[in-house]
């Protein structure tokens, strides 16, 4: 004769008393933590100098051109950066002379700022010549290089610069991200100057103004032929 025994089962209730449970104590593999790498000169740049420059495109027509991994890029004349930035001081002093032109622009360059959107030597040159009559003085507080790159060819620098009106001498300090883009001869194309480090507005009100302006200074102003 045969008798059947049974094995107590885990959910039985007598053994789910609290005085004969054991502990239990659960592990969990550790997780693999991968630091994600800071892109540092970026944030130097970001940080440099008076305002505040946020590293995206300052145009539509921006490109970006990418070096190979591990190609150190060429390094740039100091003597061209030196060039164009002492050119542009005596610009932004009120010095505009035809000869800074024709060394340092290109005829067809376009010039951008808060007030105006200039394209072409006839729409450009006559906004320095004006400075003349508005200004009775300008001059540069501080500049600071941020950047001088061979891809693309740009040169980025921090600018303030003091501005004296005419007549009623009142004075007014500019803080600007001065961005400035070049061709192969080293010639300017486009020169874009970001008061306070903001981008220009892309509201179409606002650029009609800046177009018209442009547009109609040279009515009043007159520069050298080119």
């Amino acid at each position: 004769m045969t008798t059947s025994q049974e094995t107590p089962s885990v959910h039985d209730g007598s053994l789910k008393s609290s005085d004969s449970a054991s502990p239990t104590m659960t592990y969990h593999r550790p997780t693999l933590q991968i630091p994600i790498p800071i892109p540092i000169p970026d944030i130097i740049y970001s940080t440099a100098g008076g305002a505040h420059y946020s590293g995206a495109p300052v145009s539509e027509d921006d490109d970006q051109v990418v070096t190979s991994p591990g190609k150190p890029s060429p390094p740039m004349d100091d003597t061209i950066r030196d060039r164009i930035m002492a050119d542009l001081k005596e610009l932004y002093c009120c010095r505009a002379s035809k000869e800074i032109f024709e060394r340092t622009w290109r005829p067809d360059a376009v010039f951008e700022d808060p007030l105006a959107k200039c394209e072409g030597y006839a729409q450009y040159a006559p906004q320095w010549f004006a400075m003349t009559r508005i200004f009775s003085k300008s001059e540069t507080i501080s500049s600071r290089v941020m950047s001088f790159t061979p891809l693309p060819k740009r040169l980025i620098y921090s600018q303030t610069q003091e501005y004296t009106l005419r007549y009623i001498g009142t004075k007014k300090r500019i803080e600007s991200i001065i961005v400035v883009d070049l061709d192969d001869d080293d010639k300017i194309i486009r020169l874009t100057d970001q008061w306070n480090g903001e981008h220009l507005s892309s509201w179409f009100g606002v650029n009609l103004l800046r177009r018209a302006n442009a547009l109609v200074t040279p009515w009043f102003v007159g520069a050298p032929k080119a």
